[in-house]
């Protein structure tokens, strides 16, 4: 099984508004950045867009280190993600999941993949996290330059 460390950030100019995601996948000498963004958007739903859009990039099953500096991510996948879907998708109020379509498809992402989830303090100078942000709001520059997000490649897949 490929070992791939992924590093997500989200970013977003007002909350709600104009948002971008990155990641920032490593396999050894390889890396690969993806980035995008929407017009309309939270802060929170780029935070697990970066992550869905890293997990969907990969061809095959991985055992992945993935660091995000989102203790909503972390905790949603690590603490809560159990709980909601044993309560049918609400929290231990019983109000409905926020961002639930991110949400369920984080959990069918996550699916085939080993992943230890890891956060990093955001903005401390972590290269992986500080390029993460980059490629967050490179996305947010596409969407108000009116491109669509790409995704790079420095090396094969």
């Amino acid at each position: 099984m490929d070992k791939i460390e992924i590093y997500t950030d989200g970013a977003c100019k007002g909350n709600p508004g104009v948002g971008g995601w990155g990641a920032l996948l490593v396999a050894g000498s390889r890396q690969k950045e993806l980035f995008g963004g929407e017009r309309e958007t939270t802060n929170n739903r780029m935070e697990l867009m970066a992550v869905i859009q890293a997990l969907q990039a990969l061809k095959r099953p991985c055992h992945i280190i993935l660091h995000t500096d989102s203790q909503y991510v972390l905790k949603g996948m690590t603490e809560w993600l159990s709980g909601w879907k044993a309560k049918g998708w609400k929290t231990a109020s019983k109000a409905p999941v926020k961002n639930v379509d991110l949400w369920q498809a984080l959990d069918a992402a996550q699916g085939v993949h080993q992943i230890e989830w890891r956060w990093v303090r955001g903005h401390t100078g972590h290269p992986g996290n500080e390029k993460a942000d980059q490629l967050a709001n490179k996305g947010v520059d596409s969407v108000l330059s009116g491109s669509s997000g790409a995704a790079q490649s420095s090396a094969e897949d």
